[in-house]
């Protein structure tokens, strides 16, 4: 961590340090803070674990570099980033670094979850509080609808069954036809994104973690999207050339050779 340290001080010295580190602040390194963390889940959803140390050290960096930006003004330092994450870690284990009985994994994730809402009520005195605290804009949509919901339900604000699941996902895509008929922009997107609400509610209601899925469509999608451009090549011609239907035969082939 010292070497690392240095190296980065140094990428920030004012007279020969790298311009372009020169340049950065807090904000401006947050979107190559999420990208490291996507690249660092790719790496564990692809199993490709050879290529996990460059990416976990990629993103250890963007602590690094939030530590210098840290320790030039002043605000904080390597050491209470893990003073805190410590305090944090055994407060939120006390079946581990207390007397608390362990429980399950249910009853975890309850004391879990309760100390967190402990934490967010301590870091605004005398403000008003909401179950949906802390849950960050920023979050990719989808697993913040998860999060909204989830907290939700905590306090019994949810559907008792999945019929009601259902039956609402039903209602919403009906509402969308409805926009669309209707021929409203405003009110086709916002009626899509009450259909998409729901499509995370009813996951999560399956047990099923609606960010994963959604990304395992997406990598599906792509890898029978290259079959048909290989097949296509193999030919002699290319997806721009071909039509539809073919193109619709080489996506069944892509599904028969999965």
């Amino acid at each position: 961590m010292d070497e690392l340290f240095e190296i980065m001080r140094r990428l920030r010295d004012p007279q020969n340090g790298c311009p372009w580190d020169l340049a950065q602040s807090f904000e401006s390194i947050v979107p190559h803070t999420i990208e490291e963390a996507y690249e660092v889940a790719d790496c564990i959803e692809r199993e490709a674990l050879d290529e996990l140390p460059g990416e976990l050290g990629d993103l250890l960096f963007q602590v690094v570099f939030y530590v210098q930006l840290g320790r030039e003004q002043g605000r904080f330092d390597f050491d209470d980033i893990v003073a805190a994450l410590a305090r944090k870690l055994t407060e939120r284990h006390p079946h581990v670094f207390g007397d608390a009985p362990p429980g399950d994994a249910i009853e975890q994730t309850r004391r879990w979850e309760a100390q967190k809402a402990q934490e967010r009520a301590a870091a605004k005195p005398g403000q008003p509080r909401s179950e949906l605290d802390g849950i960050p804009v920023s979050m990719p949509a989808l697993t913040r609808a998860k999060k909204m919901q989830q907290r939700a339900a905590r306090v019994g604000f949810d559907w008792p069954d999945m019929v009601g699941v259902k039956e609402k996902l039903v209602e919403e895509f009906n509402e969308v036809e409805v926009a669309i008929a209707d021929g409203s922009r405003p009110d086709i997107e916002q009626e899509m994104g009450d259909l998409l609400f729901a499509c995370v509610n009813w996951a999560r209601h399956l047990g099923v973690d609606p960010e994963k899925a959604l990304r395992g469509a997406s990598r599906k999608f792509e890898r029978r999207f290259h079959f048909i451009e290989a097949a296509l090549e193999d030919a002699g011609t290319n997806v721009r050339d071909a039509s539809l239907a073919r193109m619709d035969d080489l996506w069944e082939a892509a599904k028969l050779a999965e």
